[in-house]
């Protein structure tokens, strides 16, 4: 038996998708554990490009059983879409099955969503938008609507009017939205609208039924059989809710505790934990970034490593490698190994730069972790250590030996920033393009 867990070290958008496409090959099973639709993973194989928001990255693979787990919550209408869309590229997905206690994605979560941003004003999260903070919300407040109510209609109409008048009284109450001259009053009208919504959610649950199934008999017999099995994170670390840079956060757990939960598996299961990180620093939405870079290089590097977010197309915010983010990743969430994504972008460079601490420019203080204070870290400036490019083009090495020796300095250095090995490293988006490290 083999349990992996693939995880982002950073604040996301390091490339997991990738990995797992590359490591589903030899897996039963893949199961994803968290998140919604508003974050997305970029697979590059043989088949083409593609750009999966909730299906798990081992749908390429017929004789892979791909699950999207009870933590994550689903919106059904943009699940069919993306089935849809695989269907038209010739892949049925009859690989893909839905846990019966992960829970819905409703429209009233999206139009929350959008009126918490609003009133926010200059302090806005960043958010998706896409309603996943108020559905974990609603899931946490154990008023959610699940998946497995979604395949009793008269049942799911009830809890879909309850949700609604409170939906409404919120909207109308607290945010005092929908009058006259409100620019969303089309957007409130749509998404409170409870016959359209129940007509459009049920034909999505009869497309859906088929996929659904008992998440955790599924998992639990995989365990049981001694099959291999990779859990699929969304996000990283740096936005997880409880250890991120909060509030700017996710609303789910993207470390492997959060795996075990929103897969259903005891944490004892999980013999193996993958932090992917980016060979550079890349973010989507508000918040502290010590390492940003708001200048050519920054946008060179969002140009050669085509930053822009999957499920939004928002452009990323770049800089370079926070090796303090990822030492905190790495002890928080006991990484095996490191798969470094993305070196080739670094191509260009005639010199390279890596945060190893942050300095304090009130009190003078170096810092070698992630402080709790948003305020404190805010105003934390990096400590660079630079090391020389190599200039020279990596996308067509695939052994280690084979990558220009600044290239090798420059992970040889980053693993011991780390305090754990660098097994794989990845020149480009093809799957023959990862470089297998040997343990040294």
């Amino acid at each position: 038996m083999s349990v992996i867990a693939v995880v982002g070290a950073q604040w996301g958008d390091e490339g997991k998708g990738r990995v797992v496409d590359y490591l589903a090959t030899d897996a039963d099973l893949v199961v994803r554990y968290g998140g919604g639709n508003n974050a997305g993973h970029t697979v590059v194989n043989r088949h083409g490009h593609f750009k999966l928001h909730l299906i798990p990255s081992g749908i390429f693979y017929p004789e892979t059983r791909n699950l999207l787990g009870n933590g994550v919550v689903i919106h059904p209408p943009a699940l069919v879409r993306e089935l849809d869309g695989l269907a038209a590229a010739g892949f049925a997905c009859a690989n893909l099955f839905i846990s019966d206690r992960a829970h819905l994605v409703m429209p009233h979560h999206i139009l929350l969503d959008q009126l918490e941003e609003r009133e926010r004003g200059s302090a806005k999260l960043g958010t998706t938008s896409r309603g996943i903070g108020p559905a974990y919300v609603d899931k946490v407040a154990r008023r959610g609507i699940r998946v497995i109510d979604l395949m009793e209609p008269d049942l799911f109409r009830k809890r879909l009017t309850v949700a609604l008048r409170r939906a409404r009284r919120i909207v109308s109450g607290y945010f005092g939205a929908g009058g006259e001259g409100d620019e969303m009053g089309e957007t409130i009208e749509a998404a409170t609208d409870e016959a359209r919504i129940a007509a459009e959610y049920l034909a999505a649950g009869e497309r859906l039924a088929e996929h659904v199934v008992d998440g955790h008999a599924m998992v639990d017999a995989a365990l049981v059989a001694g099959q291999r099995i990779l859990l699929e994170g969304q996000l990283g670390t740096m936005r997880d809710i409880d250890w991120g840079i909060y509030p700017y956060v996710t609303s789910s757990n993207p470390i492997p505790g959060g795996a075990s939960i929103g897969a259903g598996l005891p944490a004892v299961a999980i013999d193996k934990v993958l932090g992917v990180a980016k060979a550079y620093t890349t973010a989507v939405g508000a918040g502290p970034l010590p390492t940003e870079l708001l200048d050519a290089d920054g946008e060179l590097l969002r140009e050669r490593g085509v930053e822009y977010g999957t499920s939004t197309g928002r452009p990323r915010r770049c800089g370079w490698y926070d090796a303090v983010a990822v030492n905190f990743s790495v002890r928080l969430a006991g990484y095996s190994s490191i798969v470094l994504t993305k070196l080739d972008v670094l191509d260009g460079f005639e010199r390279l730069r890596i945060c190893v601490a942050y300095r304090d420019p009130v009190t003078g203080a170096e810092w070698r972790t992630v402080p709790a204070s948003t305020s404190v870290y805010e105003r934390l400036e990096p400590v660079y250590h630079e090391l020389p490019g190599w200039q020279t083009d990596t996308t067509a090495c695939r052994d280690w030996d084979d990558l220009p020796p600044a290239a090798r300095v420059y992970v040889d250095r980053l693993e011991e920033l780390a305090g754990v090995p660098v097994s794989l490293v990845s020149v480009g988006p093809e799957r023959d393009q990862m470089i297998v490290r040997k343990p040294r």
